[in-house]
């Protein structure tokens, strides 16, 4: 009896009907052997009465690979109500909370309480840079093995110990609070007006505190090592799973729930740095004040708990979700073709899964020259985004004069919907039009370009504000002698200390480096909670008044500046998605999860670890005034403007126009399959009309692609 199976339902076919059989390829490797009954049989089959039609063609005919359970549980456990969840929206709701939660945690939560953490626990800059980069290093270290051993393995139970590893690494972090004494605040006087003949003690010596930067490192590293499977694992899981047109857009909600992950970060972490750190305890000081240290622990442990949460669900889904298998059979294989054939040794079932085919697995991704190009243009994008995420807030900061928080803020309103919105939309562009490989790359390389144009915005820059001694001298009959002048005779007598840069605004209308060196005598503080500083000397106005904080920019090219800004940050991400999804299409199937950890390690080894170094050394060059820490130069206060924005546009236009060759050079080396390995059923309908003929196989006249 020749047996076949369709959406579980089960039919046979008397043997003495059988008149021929076809062996049909299956791209697992596995020879299926489907036998067609006689014409007379294909006629009763096709045009049945419309109980057994609806019953036999819904869906493709396959035959799985392996008897294996596909039942959502842990062990014996498999309770009915919880088979709801077994299908593709499930896995991807979870896999979406954790990308979610590691989103929250690496990129918002870390990145609003490292200043903190230095102050909190003695901190050089350096040494926090360190633990910022304790991410990547675990991450690289990781995806090779993560990806290779994983890919053929279990998928669920790695995605959920990489969960479990990412919640313990934010408990981890948040561990120092609990193991350091009380937060005791020296609170000092006055020091920032004339008056108080100001003196500076520069600390001696390395605070014990310090030793905790370890226990942060090994923080970031569960942190690396968890996400690892999270974006490699997680996204060959989704992809085998589903349809290859639906693919494109799951992914595409998976990466946009990461995006959003930052954003919530940032909005938590800010509202958590307003809570004092010790809760509870009673303090004279408030959120302005330099020695305020927040509760920047809190969120570490709420998003480690509900990481561990999450592995529970994630541990209890199958190898392969129920129906995957016609997925996997009728897949249109459009991994690029090596002139030596030679690709073709992946598609053996038992390739991969030792040690000893590691070699020519790397062997087989390095003579793909689409997959190579497609790596280094997500470095070349990678790096962008990098340097962007870093120094978007700054950029913004110095062309708008807004403080650290508004920068912030409005960064965060260009990222959420550009970012999130550009990455869903790359996904559904991809299935819409149901784009092929080559397409994919196409569309890539648009998007690109389009980017490239929307950069040169970036010729346009607000100017400085006029800050006394900086961007313009204190006595307007003089000439400026050097990029920095603070002293003049107004404030000559206050022996203003450089160590403490808190700019004012004066009512009339120029910056100051702080009270002091406007020569200001007095403090008030109004009804708002603003600080008012009164007799300053160095203010030529009646009132001789000053305001706490920066002059605001009153720039007529600001919403211009941020309308080009939103479309560069949109096509950036736009290009994300159908990026990845060109890299696992060009790629065989048994490669895709060890090709993401490739490449994942090519775009954070030359894209994520170096970007913000490259934008920074860049940025860095426009600087107009250094902090003074005791003689050292520590972080830059002023930037020139219309300097910063040329820097930017460099960096821009050289990463770009390379991420242009290295898509353009992946779309001209593309082979795709010779037209007639393509089945030509790839793009029939679900309801199609039955068209049986001899030299066709079931698996085309079934085909429900």
């Amino acid at each position: 009896m020749a047996h076949t199976s369709t959406e579980g339902n089960e039919f046979t076919f008397p043997q003495k009907s059988i008149s021929n059989s076809v062996s049909s390829p299956v791209e697992n490797g596995l020879n299926i052997t489907l036998s067609i009954p006689s014409d007379s049989c294909v006629k009763s089959f096709c045009n049945g009465d419309s109980k057994k039609k609806s019953q036999h063609n819904q869906g493709h005919i396959y035959v799985p690979a392996e008897e294996e359970k596909t039942v959502c549980g842990w062990g014996a456990f498999t309770p009915d109500c919880l088979q709801f969840f077994n299908t593709p929206k499930g896995i991807l709701f979870f896999l979406c909370v954790a990308s979610f939660l590691q989103g929250v945690t690496v990129n918002g939560f870390i990145n609003t309480v490292i200043t903190t953490i230095e102050r909190r626990f003695d901190l050089h800059s350096a040494q926090s840079g360190l633990i910022a980069s304790s991410y990547d290093i675990a991450a690289c270290v990781c995806l090779i093995f993560v990806s290779y051993f994983g890919g053929n393995g279990h998928k669920p139970r790695w995605l959920g110990w990489g969960v479990l590893i990412m919640g313990a690494g934010s408990l981890v972090f948040a561990l120092p609070h609990f193991t350091t004494s009380q937060y005791e605040a020296h609170i000092s006087k006055e020091i920032s007006i004339c008056s108080s003949s100001p003196s500076i003690q520069c600390a001696e010596g390395i605070s014990s505190l310090s030793n905790y930067r370890f226990v942060f490192m090994l923080g970031q590293f569960l942190h690396g090592i968890g996400a690892t499977p999270l974006y490699t694992l997680g996204v060959t899981y989704l992809d085998e799973n589903v349809k290859s047109n639906y693919s494109p857009v799951y992914i595409a909600i998976f990466y946009t729930a990461a995006i959003l992950g930052p954003a919530a970060g940032y909005l938590l972490g800010g509202m958590f740095l307003n809570i004092y750190t010790e809760i509870g305890k009673q303090v004279d000081l408030t959120p302005d004040n330099t020695l305020w240290v927040g509760a920047w622990w809190i969120g570490f442990l709420g998003a480690g708990a509900a990481a561990l949460l999450t592995t529970i669900p994630i541990f209890g889904y199958p190898r392969q979700l129920p129906g995957s298998q016609r997925y996997t059979v009728m897949r249109v294989s459009e991994a690029h073709q090596l002139k030596d054939g030679s690709h073709e040794r992946a598609s053996d079932p038992d390739f991969g899964k030792t040690v000893k085919d590691l070699p020519r697995s790397v062997l087989l991704l390095l003579k793909n020259p689409t997959f190579i190009f497609l790596c280094l243009a997500g470095a070349t994008e990678a790096t962008l985004i990098a340097g962007m995420s870093t120094f978007g807030p700054k950029f913004l900061e110095s062309q708008f004069s807004l403080s650290t928080s508004e920068a912030a803020t409005l960064f965060g309103y260009l990222v959420v919907p550009a970012g999130g919105g550009g990455t869903f939309l790359g996904g559904f562009i991809v299935n819409k039009f149901k784009l092929r490989c080559s397409g994919i790359i196409k569309l890539c390389l648009l998007c690109t370009t389009s980017s490239l144009l929307a950069i040169f915005i970036f010729f346009i820059h607000c100017p400085n504000m006029p800050m006394a001694g900086v961007t313009r001298p204190y006595d307007q009959s003089t000439l400026l002698q050097s990029n920095l002048n603070l002293t003049a005779a107004c404030n000559a007598e206050c022996e203003c200390p450089r160590e403490i840069y808190s700019p004012v605004c004066g009512s009339d209308g120029i910056m100051y480096y702080s009270p002091c060196h406007a020569g200001c005598e007095e403090i008030s503080v109004v009804a708002s909670g603003e600080k008012v500083y009164q007799g300053c000397s160095c203010i030529l106005e009646n009132k001789m008044e000053a305001m706490a904080g920066k002059c605001t920019s009153s720039c007529q090219k600001k919403n211009l500046l941020l309308v080009f800004m939103f479309v560069v940050i949109l096509f950036t991400f736009l290009n994300s998605v159908p990026a990845l999804t060109a890299t696992l299409r060009c790629v065989s199937d048994r490669q895709k999860s060890f090709a993401l950890g490739i490449q994942w390690i090519v775009v954070r080894t030359l894209g994520g670890i170096p970007g913000p170094i490259a934008f920074g050394s860049m940025i860095d060059r426009s600087c107009l005034v250094w902090q003074d820490q005791c003689g050292e130069q520590g972080s830059c206060y002023v930037y020139q403007n219309s300097a910063m924005s040329q820097y930017t546009l460099i960096a821009g236009i050289v990463y770009k126009v390379i991420g242009i060759v290295f898509f353009l050079l992946a779309c001209f080396l593309y082979k795709p399959p010779p037209p007639e390995s393509l089945p030509e059923s790839s793009h029939a309908s679900k309801n199609s009309n039955c068209n049986l003929q001899e030299n066709k196989s079931p698996l085309e006249t079934q085909a429900d692609v």
